[in-house]
């Protein structure tokens, strides 16, 4: 009798077990394909998170019919449940989302809502539908950016500043400077491989507090591709009407623990609209994730350019309106080699602690004949220039530890970080020949040095930001900073050369603070403050090439903030504000000489003040509204040049008004259709710092339009649809005045096709 009870009792057991449902399954996002960590599915009454590689497990006493799959930023579904096997879940990021993760404002996760800075997220959508060829045409959708297109990937910047080439604005790959603090170049996002970026984030006003140096206009931080989670590979072809030809290529996934990443593009340029402006650039990204276990991941990467391209200037006033782009150079050039290799081991030790550490490498060589270094004689025949090049390496480590407190969300991010470069830089004369009709012919080298000097930077910091919540729905964050940087200059020419500066030690310092705090109002609303400091210690190239004695001393900016957000119409729309005032002292601005040539100086006090707005509303799910601009006022408060004041005036090349306004429509009977309306506006600027003449500024239309069904996709786009004439900068000086032409109206063709596993 009792075994006959004791087998009763098992048979109900086993009739229970057979009755719980398991269901399993992963959720991946469904632009990147990448795993989705934190997602919450729920059915009926239980429910789970997916872990750090998208997976989830679901039991359930009766039958599982259908669950509910959810996540910030992304749009929630309801789906049924798959009876076998294992679900892959694809989640589409909102179009018009509000509180989305961001990594820069705080060197860690958090919502953009928790973050007292303005900051803008340039999404994985929103890279893979403009198509950009250049990096300008996806920053210029960011409010308060105006990324100026120099031609062939060439470019200077403007966030909360003039259009300049100074070390104001720091960009980051992945968290780490791509160049080292202290050779700065204008030109420094020729080194980005646009074919791996995932996201941009980008900061407005000082970022100093975490970031160091360079990082006061603005900070831009590219975080790349992360490997798939089913194995998946894209390849895709585009060309222009004006000779532009381009190839792209990726392919990813992950087996077991470990994720890989490889892609890139060749870019090549022949017969443009201006003359003797071809170019060729080949980009490659490789990186790695291994799951050493739950709590610790090892992640590798390495990128590669080698990049040329002809360099064509500006044209005259007559040339310009005219419009006849024809280069008077023939022989001018820039070429660039990068490698970066980047290590980083992270490792959660319990829910409250966490430390990363990274160890990073670059090698950077910029040579160049450049055209702004070719200046005319007395000989109308002859003219003068040099061949130059700029090289340095880089070692460099980067600590960080973060940890939570029990007390208030209390939260802590520490970290200190060093990097040794060694450079050089090497320039000499040449002779250039000039014909009848003014274009500059060829060149004779010479023995003749203008710069020969090695130089090594040591740059070394230190840094925490403390965060808590006083009261409820409050954040307060401080953060502190110090950098020391430390030049060791030997120069290999004598004190009557054009580079002369003695041999010195040399270094810069500073503190730079940072005090913020958000209030959350709830119903997606809230408001923000903060008070920064950013400082910008002059380069090397500035503070010694074509100087006898060094004088320049490091700029200082204090920035004062206010901003909010809120959504609305039941969240289809979302608007943010900026207003800042920002004041530098000893600020580095160049100077044009009247032989055509620039020397930079300290310009004593400025002033910087304005308004950003960001604006997205959807009022159906297949029409998206976008606007985003500025409103500033650039001042010199102090400022003289030989002998002349010039406090009070507007800083030339500062446009008050820049907008940037599209009109995305897929519509839903037309399955894979996509269309885009962009506008683009820069209000008129001074072309000098005397203010004696203005530049009216211009606007631009684009359009965009593209299908895509299962893994293939095509498109056209069309830059600069009415074919205005206009100039992306103008200057004047007593040498005369430059216009930098903007492209004509340019179209582009293109396909691309993706392979992509099920399951």
């Amino acid at each position: 009798m009792l075994r006959i009870f004791i087998l009763f009792l098992l048979s109900v057991y086993g009739m229970s077990a057979v009755a719980q449902t398991q269901l399993q399954g992963r959720v991946i996002d469904a632009q990147t394909r990448e795993a989705l960590p934190g997602v919450t599915i729920q059915c009926k009454a239980n429910g789970c998170t997916t872990d750090a590689q998208g997976k989830f497990s679901l039991s359930e006493p009766h039958r599982i019919d259908s669950i509910q799959v959810s996540y910030i930023g992304y749009t929630a579904k309801r789906m049924p449940a798959a009876q076998k096997g294992e679900m892959v879940i694809y989640l589409e990021p909102l179009s018009t989302r509000l509180n989305e993760v961001i990594v820069s404002a705080g060197r860690d996760k958090q919502f953009r809502t928790e973050a007292p800075i303005a900051i803008s997220t340039i999404s994985t959508q929103q890279i893979k539908e403009t198509k950009a060829t250049s990096l300008e045409q996806i920053l210029n959708k960011v409010s308060g950016v105006y990324m100026v297109d120099l031609g062939n990937e060439q470019h200077t910047m403007a966030i909360r500043q003039p259009i300049g080439y100074r070390s104001l604005f720091l960009y980051m790959e992945d968290g780490i400077p791509i160049r080292t603090t202290g050779d700065f170049n204008h030109n420094a996002l020729i080194e980005i491989n646009m074919a791996a970026l995932k996201t941009i984030e980008v900061i407005r006003g000082p970022a100093s507090s975490l970031y160091g140096s360079e990082a006061v206009g603005g900070a831009v931080n590219f975080i790349t591709l992360s490997p798939t989670l089913l194995p998946t590979a894209k390849v895709q072809a585009e060309m222009s009407n004006w000779g532009y030809k381009r190839t792209d290529f990726s392919v990813s996934g992950t087996k077991g623990k470990l994720g890989v990443i490889l892609g890139g593009y060749y870019a090549n340029q022949r017969n443009g609209y201006i003359e003797h402006s071809d170019f060729h650039k080949l980009a490659l990204t490789l990186k790695t994730e291994y799951k050493i276990n739950d709590h610790t991941t090892w992640t590798n990467g390495i990128s590669l350019v080698d990049y040329k391209t002809d360099q064509t200037g500006g044209v005259d006033s007559t040339n310009f309106f005219s419009k006849n782009y024809k280069s008077f150079h023939t022989f001018s050039y820039r070429l660039v080699k990068a490698f970066r290799v980047r290590s980083t081991l992270e490792h959660q030790w319990n829910e409250n602690n966490f430390t990363s550490f990274t160890a990073f490498y670059r090698h950077n060589e910029i040579g160049q004949n450049p055209f702004y270094a070719i200046k005319t004689t007395n000989d109308p025949l002859k003219a003068r220039g040099e061949i130059n090049s700029d090289a340095f390496q880089s070692y460099g480590v980067l600590v960080q530890h973060k940890k939570h407190f029990g007390w208030k969300h209390a939260k802590l991010i520490a970290g200190v970080s060093a990097d040794y470069s060694p450079a050089t830089y090497y320039a000499n004369y040449i002779d250039v020949d000039r014909d009848a009709a003014g274009y500059f012919t060829g060149f004779t080298p010479t023995d003749s040095v203008l710069t020969d000097y090695h130089a090594t930077l040591l740059n070394t910091a230190l840094y925490a930001q403390a965060e808590m919540s006083p009261i409820e729905h409050m954040k307060v964050i401080a953060a502190l900073r110090y950098d020391r940087m430390d030049y060791n200059f030997d120069n290999n020419l004598s004190p009557s050369a054009f580079t002369g500066s003695p041999d010195e030690r040399n270094y810069f310092h500073a503190w730079t603070p940072k005090l913020g705090l958000t209030y959350d109002f709830g119903h997606d609303r809230g408001l923000y403050a903060n008070y920064s400091v950013g400082f910008a210690p002059p380069n090397i190239s500035e503070l010694y090439r074509g100087v006898k004695v060094p004088t320049l001393k490091s700029a200082t900016y204090n920035n004062y903030e206010i901003g909010g957000w809120f959504s609305f119409a039941k969240e289809k729309g979302y608007i943010d504000v900026s207003l800042y005032r920002m004041d530098g002292t000893n600020e580095i601005v160049s100077v044009r000489l009247p032989d055509g040539s620039s020397e930079n100086q300290n310009a004593g006090k400025t002033r910087h003040s304005g308004v950003e707005w960001n604006l997205r509303y959807a009022p159906v799910p297949s029409i998206l509204f976008r606007t985003g601009g500025t409103y500033a006022i650039h001042d010199f408060i102090t400022y003289e040049d030989k002998g002349k004041q010039f406090g009070g005036n507007r800083m030339n090349g500062a446009p008050a008004v820049i907008t940037n306004t599209e009109i995305t429509w897929k519509p839903a009977f037309l399955k894979g259709i996509r269309t885009a309306v962009e506008w683009q506006h820069v209000g008129k600027y001074f072309m000098d710092p005397a203010n004696t003449e203005e530049y009216s500024g211009y606007d631009l239309l684009n359009a965009r339009v593209g299908y895509s069904i299962g893994g293939f996709e095509c498109w056209v786009n069309c830059r600069n649809i009415a074919d205005v004439m206009y100039a992306v900068t103008v200057d004047k000086s007593a040498f005369g005045k430059s216009y930098r032409p903007g492209p004509n109206r340019t179209f582009n063709v293109g396909v691309a096709y993706t392979f992509s596993a099920k399951k």
